[in-house]
């Protein structure tokens, strides 16, 4: 893979990274004012449905197979579920953390899913070995949100509620 390909990879990766917390400030609004989190939830879930069906209707692509469809193990079918779990979460949590509050703990939740995922080769991954340096990258990380998270709350009030 050539560098400038690995480069927009990187670059793609951090644009999907960076419009969470948009996605996320964006929904909580639209709860509030549809007068409950699940509600905004499933409109955002319509929306992307509404987006997404041009699109592939644009490409032309073939239907996908009724025979994998009906063998593919339950758990293919749980992306759906994490994103429902994820959406209704973020909008819910966002207001009361902080975008960057919430989306620092989401990552460090999800790096440390992904040390098992990989460490364990779930899902059909390729298996990475759970290393000191990888185990210290994410101990590295969390520390990096427990300053984003309480770097603006008093010492004293972090003792208080501990």
């Amino acid at each position: 893979m050539s560098t400038l390909h690995w480069a927009g990879l990187l670059l793609l990766a951090v644009i999907a990274g960076a419009v969470v917390p948009f996605q996320s400030a964006i929904n909580a609004n639209l709860g509030r004012g549809l007068g409950h989190p699940l509600w905004a939830t499933l409109a955002s879930l319509l929306v992307s449905i509404a987006v997404l069906l041009p699109v592939v209707l644009a490409m032309r692509l073939p239907l996908p197979s009724l025979a994998f469809i009906t063998k593919a193990p339950l758990w293919m079918w749980a992306g759906g579920a994490f994103g429902v779990c994820f959406i209704s979460l973020a909008l819910t949590l966002l207001p009361k953390l902080g975008a960057s509050g919430f989306i620092a703990l989401a990552l460090a939740g999800q790096v440390v899913a992904s040390l098992v995922l990989d460490h364990f080769g779930l899902f059909g991954l390729v298996e990475r070995q759970m290393t000191l340096p990888r185990v210290f990258g994410a101990v590295l990380l969390i520390g990096g949100v427990a300053l984003i998270q309480f770097s603006d709350t008093p010492a004293k009030a972090i003792i208080a509620t501990s």
